[in-house]
């Protein structure tokens, strides 16, 4: 696991992008919140992940994020500036996200999605220049998907569907970078490699907000962890301080262990298999 001395730390904090404050959404016709009063911070250079069991409210704090879904109450800032005054395109130029789920009403060819990543940068004539073009060529390169970059989107399976949505993320650019469950249907290498992806955007000074239900791989890289359940934090703060037996027991409802990964020495949890008796 990366470990950013203090000094960095405190600066990184200073330097927060993303900000969730007592955000309370609820969907209609439902009968309780589904994000009760969340507050969080998404610092620049730090991964910060949102983890969490189904139905705890992970992916609709993106949605909220992104305006899919109306505010209860609270607000959700970047710098400090509401984004609920902010133009759609100006927050598409600050914030790049990949979303849980998405599929194309036409068929496209993998450049020309990606490319899609760049609308926000475009002038007022909608010509793309040649930092665009250079910005969706690395883009592909670094999802490694230049193999794919021919083929139409359709024709696509959905480990590489994923890997170019990310290609798509990584082109719009920004200051910040939001992924709700990037590594569905990838394979072991193309998960660890979009988790070194999201290592080297926090290197760089991004701020990276995840949304995984990968704890031990989120353990490994992420730098803090927010822990939701029922739609409110049951716990928040460093790996170790979240990746405990006690709490993690609580929110998930089984018994686990908590180890220490081999490789990194990260928390790593192993879920227990329950005696006979409490069946």
């Amino acid at each position: 696991m990366e470990v950013i001395p203090s000094e960095a730390r405190d600066l990184h904090w200073a330097l927060h992008v993303i900000e969730f404050v007592n955000v309370r959404v609820r969907y209609p016709r439902r009968d309780r919140d589904a994000l009760s009063g969340v507050s969080l911070t998404a610092p620049a250079g730090v991964i910060t992940a949102v983890v969490g069991p189904n139905g705890s409210g992970k992916s609709t704090l993106v949605r909220a994020l992104i305006g899919r879904v109306p505010l209860s109450s609270g607000r959700i800032t970047l710098d400090g500036v509401e984004i609920a005054t902010m133009s759609r395109d100006r927050v598409a130029q600050r914030v790049a996200v990949v979303t849980q789920r998405e599929e194309t009403a036409f068929p496209v060819s993998v450049q020309d999605y990606v490319a899609l990543g760049r609308l926000p940068h475009l002038g007022a004539w909608g010509r793309e220049s040649a930092n665009d073009r250079h910005a969706v060529a690395e883009a592909i390169r670094l999802a490694e998907v230049e193999e794919l970059s021919g083929r139409s989107v359709q024709q696509l399976s959905g480990g590489e569907w994923q890997r170019v949505r990310f290609a798509r993320a990584l082109a719009q650019g920004g200051d910040a970078f939001v992924a709700d469950e990037p590594t569905t249907f990838l394979d072991v290498a193309h998960e660890m490699g979009v988790f070194e992806l999201l290592g080297r955007l926090a290197r760089e000074e991004k701020a990276v907000l995840l949304v995984s239900h990968q704890l031990n791989l989120v353990a490994r890289f992420a730098h803090r962890l927010v822990l939701l359940h029922d739609g409110a934090v049951a716990a928040a703060g460093g790996v170790d301080e979240v990746m405990q037996a006690p709490i993690l027991e609580r929110v998930y409802g089984w018994p686990v262990v908590v180890t220490r990964d081999p490789a990194v020495g990260a928390p790593a949890l192993v879920p227990l298999r329950r005696t006979k008796s409490s069946y």
